[in-house]
C-alpha cells in the first residue's frame, strides 16, 4: 500500500487518466474529488463489495521455495 499526505487542495495522479484531489478536510472528514473518464467505474469500498462479493485473500507466499536467477 501506498500511503502518501495530501493537503486541501493537493492532488494524486492514477495512471494518466485518473486525478484524485483533497477538496476540504474539516475536523475527521476528508472530501475527495474524482476525475475519471467515464468508462472509470468509482465506487465507495461498501458498494463495490455489494456488487462483487467480499475480495479474495492473496494466495500465501512460500518463503521457503528457492528462486530462479
Amino acid at each position: 500500500m501506498l500511503v502518501l499526505t495530501r493537503r486541501a487542495g493537493e492532488s494524486i495522479m492514477i495512471d494518466d487518466e485518473i486525478e484524485l484531489k483533497v477538496l476540504k478536510i474539516r475536523g475527521s472528514q476528508v472530501h475527495l474529488g474524482i476525475d475519471a473518464p467515464r468508462n472509470s467505474a468509482v465506487h465507495r469500498k461498501e458498494v463495490w463489495i455489494r456488487i462483487h462479493g467480499e475480495p479474495k485473500a492473496a494466495a500465501p507466499v512460500n518463503k521457503a521455495a528457492p528462486v530462479d536467477k
